[in-house]
């Protein structure tokens, strides 16, 4: 196969501290360690989720920031953003396109199929269609991402969970789909260890049982669960503290939510800290809890798995792929608390059996999600697309 250099652009919609952001930005530095030419278009980034490039140390690459590629449905920004994006892809001819994220997808595959760019891949990260989402709005998304996938030659998605949705809604044929798990930097989380003087600086007492979350202070993400859930714990086991990693719209209001239940000396809210400072909080942690209600492949578990420690999570999306129930922690009922309880409970009453399934986590997501090979699989499908269609 040619080892010829690529110019290779890839399109996200926003470049917020998340998981499709942080696989973005491991596939661009894969491909830059291979010596290639790689772009990035983003829209902007507004709000309390953060900056994801004003947090990471990786070598420079071009990055375009769209003002008209917006999260939300605004036909006129979307018009714009496609007409902007058409005229940039047949400047610079790049010889792949890759969208990530739904608006982005939709836009982007479209402009560069009709910009004349030879191979055009998107990666579903998750689905803007979900059962929890108003039936009017998943129409037009479906509709929307059955269009654009007239306009790519190969769609990757970062959960098999994510494939088997996509085809049921007839988005496109299963064989245009292939599974290419997320990477990330596994070894920082694999050789975490605990740090009394962070978590003295957290207000975390030495010998507390911690239960960690990791994931944005959003709607969706499950903070209605786990505070009443949280609050059934620590009556129990009174030594239990909860480190909430992230932040969000819902910061506030969670805050007050654990002061009326008189918990706040048990809530300990990190906010935004750096991708490459996570490995070290999750590492001060027993357990996470992802309770999110839609999900693609949920980074945070693999982190936590990474880390040694179990997780519980909701039995959909790609969740039951990383927590293999009763292995590497407990998945339970979407939207069931009492669920969420009864499994924790059985791992703080055999902390041995918890080691176990951090250990057992820890050892199957080592080499599965490790971001260069991610990387790797990626590159060799665009030459592969690239041969095919141009004969090079």
């Amino acid at each position: 196969m040619s080892s010829a250099k690529m110019r290779i652009c890839h399109v996200i919609t926003r470049m917020i501290v998340g998981g499709a952001q942080e696989n973005t930005l491991y596939t661009i530095l894969g491909h830059l360690r291979k010596g290639h030419e790689v772009v990035l278009v983003t829209g902007p980034s507004p709000g309390r989720e953060g900056k994801l490039l004003q947090n990471v140390d990786f070598p420079a690459f071009e990055t375009v920031e769209l003002p008209n590629l917006v999260r939300e449905l605004d036909p006129v920004n979307d018009i714009k953003a496609y007409f902007k994006l058409k005229e940039f892809f047949r400047e610079r001819k790049f010889d792949v396109v890759h969208t990530h994220s739904s608006k982005a997808g939709i836009i982007g595959r479209i402009a560069a199929r009709n910009a004349g760019i030879p191979v055009v891949v998107h990666t579903v990260h998750g689905q803007a269609f979900h059962p929890y989402e108003k039936g009017w709005k998943n129409t037009i998304y479906k509709a929307s991402e059955r269009f654009a996938a007239r306009y790519c030659d190969k769609i990757f998605a970062v959960a098999q969970a994510m494939i088997d949705q996509c085809v049921e809604a007839k988005i496109a044929p299963r064989d245009k789909y292939m599974v290419v798990y997320s990477g990330m930097d596994t070894s920082a989380f694999a050789n975490a260890v605990r740090e009394p003087e962070l978590r003295s600086k957290l207000k975390i007492p030495e010998n507390a049982r911690v239960i960690a979350t990791l994931a944005r202070l959003f709607p969706m993400k499950g903070y209605e669960f786990i505070v009443p859930a949280a609050a059934r714990i620590i009556r129990e086991f009174p030594d239990t503290h909860l480190l909430l990693i992230g932040d969000g719209p819902l910061y506030h209001g969670l805050k007050a939510r654990a002061a009326e239940l008189g918990l706040l000396n048990h809530f300990h809210f990190v906010g935004l800290i750096p991708p490459a400072q996570v490995h070290r909080y999750l590492a001060q942690a027993d357990l996470l809890w992802h309770l999110s209600l839609r999900e693609g492949l949920p980074r945070s578990v693999v982190q936590a798995l990474a880390t040694g420690i179990p997780a519980v999570g909701f039995r959909l999306d790609g969740t039951p792929e990383v927590i293999t129930d009763g292995e590497t922690g407990y998945c339970v009922a979407p939207g069931n608390e009492n669920e969420v309880v009864e499994a924790t409970r059985k791992l703080w009453l055999d902390p041995a059996a918890a080691r176990r399934m951090g250990e057992t986590g820890k050892q199957r997501v080592l080499e599965q999600f490790d971001w260069p090979r991610m990387a790797d699989i990626l590159e060799q499908e665009y030459r592969e697309l690239l041969a095919r269609k141009t004969g090079n």
